[in-house]
């Protein structure tokens, strides 16, 4: 299997990272293209890809990963559109950016996957959402799930979620760090070190969230199990639902998805 990647930023780094980690692909077998000849270099040596400053060759690849931001995103397939391989997948990454809007782009019928994935692909546990136009086969999608899970989860969605998707996972990472650096504050304020309240916020925030994964309960029922009564779990936890967490967390995440639409 030949894969291209047309961009080499955080998410096409953590991609080709994963995927060659586990096994899915060789570097010899993966071409990456880029402005940045700094980037392409650190990637040509540290998994052995080949590397180009122009997107010519996604002829002679079975995948093409398009890990650009939305608003250049027209410009690269205007200039790949006339070097494809009718037999190629073209998988977007780029938000709010529909896949029936990316045939468009490259104005004749070709095979897309839209995905949404997030930067904790960055440490091998991304969550990433996958959809598919109708040009592409189940064993191609298969091949693209292959290379989204092995650097975390990737599960496929009905398109007209995708923008709560964003909200959900894809900008997800960013209310918890700072829900981590707002624990993290108040451990400092209450004698903590800096770098040991980092650790013991984000490492319950890891645990916690392993137990919704793992255990299959409700997170309420998990929550439950931490409040004793009359004990200090349930005093802080009465702070915040006075304070207004739950409806602040749902606020936030309705502008999300409201921008997201509006891309």
């Amino acid at each position: 299997m030949k894969l291209g990647f047309i961009g080499a930023g955080n998410m096409g780094s953590a991609i080709i990272g994963g995927a060659i980690s586990a096994g899915v692909v060789n570097g010899k077998d993966i071409t990456v293209s880029d402005r940045d000849t700094q980037k392409l270099d650190a990637l040509k040596e540290k998994y052995g890809v080949n590397t180009k400053t122009d997107n010519t060759y996604s002829t002679a690849c079975d995948i093409v990963f398009l890990c650009v931001k939305p608003n250049v995103l027209a410009d690269v397939i205007n200039e790949i559109s006339g070097e494809k391989n009718s037999n190629t997948v073209f998988v977007s990454i780029a938000a709010g950016q529909s896949t029936e809007k990316i045939v468009n782009l490259f104005g004749e019928p070709v095979k897309v996957v839209r995905v949404m994935p997030n930067t904790p692909a960055l440490v091998g546990e991304g969550m990433s959402a996958v959809c598919a136009n109708t040009n592409v086969t189940e064993n191609e999608l298969k091949s693209v799930l292959d290379i989204l899970r092995s650097f975390g989860r990737a599960e496929v969605v009905s398109e007209s979620l995708m923008d709560t998707v964003t909200a959900v996972s894809g900008s997800s990472p960013a209310y918890v760090f700072m829900f981590i650096e707002a624990m993290a504050d108040a451990a400092v304020k209450g004698g903590m070190t800096r770098d040991m309240a980092y650790t013991f916020a984000a490492q319950s925030v890891l645990g916690s969230a392993k137990m919704v994964l793992e255990t299959g309960m409700h997170p309420g029922a998990l929550k439950d199990m931490v409040c004793s009564p009359g004990g200090t779990t349930i005093d802080a936890v009465a702070v915040l639902e006075n304070e207004g967490m739950r409806n602040a967390v749902m606020k936030a995440m309705e502008a999300c998805i409201k921008k997201s639409k509006s891309m």
